[in-house]
């Protein structure tokens, strides 16, 4: 999957309505809660969700305005950072393996497996031949998941301009409700924006086994209408059915 990220659009398109977008996202919501429920009885599948973005793409408040209409018990939410002492005393993948979903959950990555083919390759602390190693495996892992235990991998990649980034990390400084979010290289990260973009294509060219969602991330009322009606799709797809007793 060749893809080149700045030649693709951050935005919705220009013809849709907001509002009228909103209102069939709150639709596709209800309807989600009642899909999830489903899924939870029939005990025969399972969904990962894959949150991948650079800074202030977006990736909280897709967690939140999405999945905080289901039901917490069928739902569990990771977020992968450096890893500590015992992680690095494993392969790279132990630590993502204990928590992806059993049968029935939606377990959705807040960052994922894909961050060790990211920052480390970024700071010089994995090379082109080790990173490919690794995307391999990648693709090893996520097809064990697909074929061994029906976890249908949804992954989703929020694109949004390097405008809109400077934009997001200035309100981080002045908006008390989001000052907690700042850190001090924040900065330092935006200016490697170009950088991410390609270590992303090429993400996308070996890891797309199962392919990717890039989402214009822009709005976040299109954003969370593309990743919601995709978890949509894919559940109704199942064809599920309450067990008989």
């Amino acid at each position: 999957m060749k893809v080149a990220l700045q030649s693709l659009s951050t935005k919705a398109p220009s013809d849709l309505q907001k509002e009228e977008v909103k209102e069939e996202t709150k639709s596709i919501l209800k309807e989600l809660s009642e899909l999830q429920n489903l899924l939870y009885a029939s005990d025969q599948h399972s969904i990962l969700v894959i949150l991948q973005g650079i800074d202030a793409s977006g990736k909280d408040g897709a967690v939140r305005n999405i999945f905080s209409s289901l039901n917490p018990q069928g739902v569990n939410v990771y977020s992968f950072k450096v890893p500590n002492e015992k992680e690095l005393s494993h392969d790279f993948l132990w630590r993502i393996h204990a928590v992806t979903p059993p049968k029935r959950m939606i377990g959705v990555f807040n960052r994922s497996h894909y961050e060790d083919v990211l920052s480390p390759r970024l700071n010089g602390n994995c090379n082109d031949q080790l990173a490919l190693q690794r995307m391999e495996a990648i693709n090893n892992f996520e097809a064990l998941l697909a074929n061994h235990n029906n976890t249908h991998i949804l992954k989703f990649y929020l694109h949004i301009s390097a405008e809109e980034q400077k934009k997001r990390l200035e309100e981080r400084m002045t908006d008390p409700t989001k000052q907690w979010k700042y850190q001090a290289n924040d900065w330092k990260v935006a200016e490697q924006y170009p950088a991410y973009l390609k270590l992303y294509e090429d993400i996308f060219e070996h890891c797309n086994d199962i392919p990717w969602h890039i989402v214009p991330s822009d709005q976040n009322w299109y954003k969370e209408y593309l990743i919601a009606s995709t978890l949509h799709k894919t559940l109704k797809k199942l064809d599920m059915k309450y067990p008989a007793i």
